[in-house]
């Protein structure tokens, strides 16, 4: 009996610390699809954040997002911005406001994120031309949440550079009224038919260095296009490092069962299984 005991408890010593912490914060995911995290942070005082995936399987490009603090029942404006020529653009931040009044517009802001190289609509087209097709661009819930997913085809440059790459979110509300209009800050300076609130940056992020993993699995809806319900669950997800604590926290249960003996007398009264 002894001879076991320890052996068993030799083996949950020999684990790895990181395996007994459960961690929920990111997916766990698939091991043959590398994806790539981006967190976005928020411009124009906006609070907006989210997270995104971007995954390539070949030139089929799959792009989750899942952000917060829009500006609720209006449509967000959405894109991968930056270079597929190698030039490093960055996230931009309120104090590249280069005219002072106290908007970060979209001209001010590309000198740091660069020119848009996808749309991510809902539907129909995805190039640089589509930037302001407000009509194709998911909206926001009534909480000012967004979900997307779409699956694109790229050109190899964009697999080739897609860590170059960032995404930005468009639509701010700064006279609080709940709508994009003419009076919080004007016109577009990228089409006067449309209010600068409509097309100035509410978030931006830019892709991690190195692959988070893959693709991520069971936390994640299959259907297309934008949902208010889609995206990806925090509550289905897990890190993968929280997956392997599942795996580590099973070996303590069975180490555990192993270890105690049973109570035999209980189980002949109730005839509960052992």
């Amino acid at each position: 009996m002894m001879p076991k005991r320890t052996g068993l408890l030799a083996a949950l010593a020999a684990l790895p610390v990181a395996l007994l912490t459960v961690a929920v914060s990111s997916p766990v995911f698939a091991a043959d699809t590398p994806a790539y995290q981006i967190d976005l942070a928020p411009l124009n005082d906006s609070g907006a954040t989210g997270t995104a995936l971007l995954s390539l399987r070949g030139n089929a490009l799959t792009v989750w997002i899942k952000s917060e603090g829009m500006v609720p029942g209006q449509p967000s404006a959405q894109h991968l911005h930056g270079s597929t020529d190698g030039h490093d653009f960055q996230c931009p931040d309120n104090g590249d406001d280069t005219n002072g009044d106290g908007i970060l517009d979209n001209t001010e802001a590309t000198v740091h994120y660069g020119d848009i190289n996808i749309s991510l609509t809902v539907s129909g087209g995805t190039d640089a031309g589509s930037g302001l097709a407000v009509d194709r661009m998911p909206v926001a819930d009534a909480q000012g949440r967004v979900s997307y997913k779409r699956t694109l085809t790229v050109g190899q440059d964009v697999v080739e550079h897609i860590k170059d790459l960032h995404i930005v979110q468009h639509g701010i509300d700064p006279n609080d009224n709940g709508k994009y209009d003419f009076e919080g800050a004007g016109k577009s300076e990228l089409d006067p038919k449309l209010p600068q609130e409509a097309t100035a940056p509410t978030n931006c992020g830019v892709v991690k260095g190195a692959a988070v993993g893959s693709v991520p699995v069971g936390g994640v809806e299959t259907g297309g296009g934008a949902s208010a319900g889609g995206g990806m669950s925090p509550g289905a997800v897990v890190g993968t490092a929280g997956a392997a604590s599942l795996t580590a926290a099973g070996v303590l249960v069975l180490a555990r069962r192993r270890m105690t003996p049973a109570p035999v007398t209980a189980v002949a009264k109730t005839g509960d299984a052992a």
